[in-house]
């Protein structure tokens, strides 16, 4: 078979947690995206019937693009039980967990442009699996091979990343070092050059403590290891500045300053990317060798099953993906 020039093939998505909102979404996105943005799932398709959306069993992903105007493509994969809303089986893990595993390849072998995952339920796949990761994008560095890798949440109006992601608060100072700095700026600013085509991007960078320290008398940080880290990554020639005071670098005057912002916590960056776009975040995975997405948001077990889920953040997650994949295939012709 000849393979699909990278701008022409679709995007690979895993299935995520059956009992959530993910088979949901993915019909509402198919049928809003139709053909215009070709993607297929993997998973068990008989969980993904029942959505208002005609599912249709594909062999490969090139054929994805035939059958996307007209239902949603479903790569089958054996994931046992039925999709039962709101009440996880752990017996479905090592599917789901398959799932992932296969998109990556997908990805990474070029047969799919970039992989997108729907939610995932960690307590099931620990329970049903053993699994041993703290969410998706360790997995994901995992497969990637990679020693790090960095979590940007983006929108139309913000890129940000948390330095450090979940753990707790009293952690994070200790948490914060110079190779985690510097690693989690580099990242970011290749990712921005690769996937975005964003050339020197723009990156500032936050304070931890209020008002970035106030010169030492809220906190020392900003002195003894963010200031620096951003001394030294300038004269490396990144276009970098900081530490700043985080309650003034989100307004809309400030954002247009730069191009992505580095925070030093998960609430530091998640409260201003929610806050002006909750639905149409974007979870981005800066550093694998593939483009990984995935929709801001969790299982939604509440709603499941009901015909409530807001495909927003999954379609904006598709989009992104797509873009990443046409910019990264820019930089390598």
């Amino acid at each position: 078979m000849t393979a699909l020039p990278p701008t022409a093939r679709p995007v690979a998505v895993s299935c995520g947690e059956p009992a959530g909102i993910g088979p949901e979404i993915a019909a509402k996105a198919s049928e809003r995206l139709g053909a215009r943005l070709p993607f297929f799932v993997i998973g068990a398709p008989d969980h993904f019937t029942g959505n208002g959306r005609r599912v249709v069993e594909i062999g490969a992903p090139a054929e994805a693009a035939r059958v996307a105007g007209e239902a949603l493509p479903v790569l089958p994969l054996d994931i046992p039980g039925p999709a039962v809303p709101g009440e996880p089986d752990p017996a479905q893990a090592h599917g789901v967990i398959e799932a992932i595993s296969r998109g990556a390849a997908m990805a990474m072998r070029g047969d799919a442009a970039a992989l997108c995952t729907l939610p995932i339920h960690k307590r099931a796949l620990i329970e049903g699996a053993g699994f041993a990761y703290p969410g998706h994008t360790e997995f994901l560095q995992h497969l990637g091979g990679v020693d790090r890798v960095v979590m940007m949440l983006a929108c139309d109006r913000l890129r940000v990343v948390p330095a450090t992601i979940h753990i707790p608060l009293a952690e994070v100072p200790g948490a914060l070092t110079r190779p985690l700095l510097m690693d989690t700026i580099r990242i970011t600013a290749a990712g921005l050059e690769r996937d975005f085509g964003i050339q020197n991007p723009r990156i500032r960078v936050a304070g931890l403590n209020p008002h970035a320290g106030e010169g030492g008398v809220i906190g020392r940080e900003e002195i003894d290891l963010i200031g620096p880290v951003v001394e030294a990554l300038r004269a490396e020639g990144l276009a970098v500045d900081g530490p700043a005071s985080a309650d003034t670098m989100f307004h809309d005057a400030a954002r247009a300053g730069y191009d992505v912002a580095i925070a030093m916590y998960h609430d530091q960056a998640l409260i201003p990317i929610k806050t002006l776009d909750f639905a149409g975040g974007v979870n981005v995975t800066l550093g694998l060798p593939f483009i990984r997405t995935s929709p801001d948001h969790g299982t939604g077990f509440d709603i499941a099953g009901q015909g409530r889920a807001d495909p927003a953040s999954f379609i904006a997650a598709l989009e992104m993906a797509a873009r990443m994949a046409r910019a990264r295939s820019r930089v390598a012709a």
